[in-house]
């Protein structure tokens, strides 16, 4: 058994009010060093079975097609996780 890992983040272009909350309540608590915070979402799909070149891409077309709103978001990772990760 294997474990997939899909990281999405919203585009560059795209404001992240998220990310912006999340700078600001680190300034107030004293952490004025951490500038930008962006968030973004993070699948872990588990597989059976060999992971391969084959379902790797397949995974990347699922991400494209389902986990992320290309509209507005970026598939920027699909790895395999290693067991120390876990």
């Amino acid at each position: 058994m294997a474990v997939i890992v899909v990281d999405v983040m919203p585009k560059a272009e795209i404001l992240d009010p998220q990310g912006k909350a999340v700078s600001r309540a680190l300034a107030r608590l004293g952490h004025g060093e951490i500038g930008d915070v962006r968030l973004g979402k993070r699948f872990e799909l588990t597989v059976e079975g060999e992971v391969t070149d084959a379902l790797l891409e397949q995974v990347r077309k699922i991400a494209d097609d389902v986990l992320a709103n290309t509209v507005i978001e970026d598939v920027v990772g699909v790895r395999v996780q290693e067991e120390a990760d876990r």
